[in-house]
């Protein structure tokens, strides 16, 4: 079966009202191929997404930045599973590197909030990669495996699981991990897939490329036979997002 080409537009710690009024009405004109040649999901921070949800296309979709590790109680600041379930919040960002690096969120961690979120019914865009240092010392395959494995431990199905692959090195730099980078760690990361959790899976898992992707790079990426979409950080926020989305009928050629 081929892998939907995925689209997701991480709008990170960005907007007011006004603008993301103006993000939304720039998709909802846009002429983008069909949602079965493409899926597209965007997410805004938590203030803005019923507003957002309220106001997209209906073949768009929306995801929350992250969710709390377990059911809701006593953990100020957090925001549950069980609350983007009753928002209709289909979607969940989890493990981004900003986290990992910023908060500390352990591969551990995000294992288990994965879990946690597929088990309430959301489905799951879970974030790997590697540090410029990791790249250097010859470790990427080592460090994204250990971020992969910490979920595969978690994770019995994974038909509604995503995996981002984000060099930490490439993501808001202008730094871009080159066609042939990004393919080799993709392809590398299915074949563990498909030793160490099973040929189907690996087969059918879309994964996708994030760090520094805009309208003027998506085409030679989405080129590639492993990458399967993007996780666009800045470039979600401007008019080339659209072009960004278009370059799924590479994949269709």
């Amino acid at each position: 079966m081929a892998r939907k080409f995925f689209v997701g537009g991480n709008w990170k710690c960005n907007g007011t009202t006004e603008e993301v009024k103006k993000i939304v009405t720039t998709l909802n004109e846009a002429e983008v191929p069909s949602h079965d040649v493409v899926e597209v999901v965007v997410s805004p921070p938590f203030v803005f997404l019923t507003l957002v949800k309220s106001l997209l296309r209906s073949d768009f979709h929306v995801a929350a930045q992250n969710c709390w590790v377990r059911k809701g109680g006593a953990f100020t600041g957090e925001v549950s599973a069980e609350m983007l379930v009753n928002l209709g919040i289909p979607w969940v960002i989890i493990g981004h590197s900003e986290r990992r690096a910023l908060l500390n969120e352990s591969n551990e961690f995000v294992g288990d909030k994965v879990a946690y979120a597929l088990s309430q019914g959301l489905k799951v865009i879970a974030c790997i990669g590697e540090t410029l240092e990791q790249r250097e010392s010859g470790s990427t395959m080592a460090v994204v495996a250990a971020q992969t494995k910490a979920i595969a431990d978690k994770v019995t199905n994974w038909d509604n699981v995503v995996l981002a692959y984000e060099p930490v090195w490439a993501i808001g730099t202008g730094k871009v991990a080159t066609p042939a980078q990004a393919q080799e760690v993709h392809c590398e990361l299915r074949q563990w897939l498909n030793q160490n959790v099973g040929a189907d899976i690996a087969a059918s898992v879309r994964i996708i490329y994030g760090g520094s992707v805009n309208g003027a790079n998506c085409k030679e990426l989405a080129g590639q036979p492993d990458v399967d979409g993007f996780l666009v950080g800045g470039a979600s926020l401007k008019p080339e997002f659209v072009d960004i989305i278009k370059s799924a009928t590479v994949k269709k050629n």
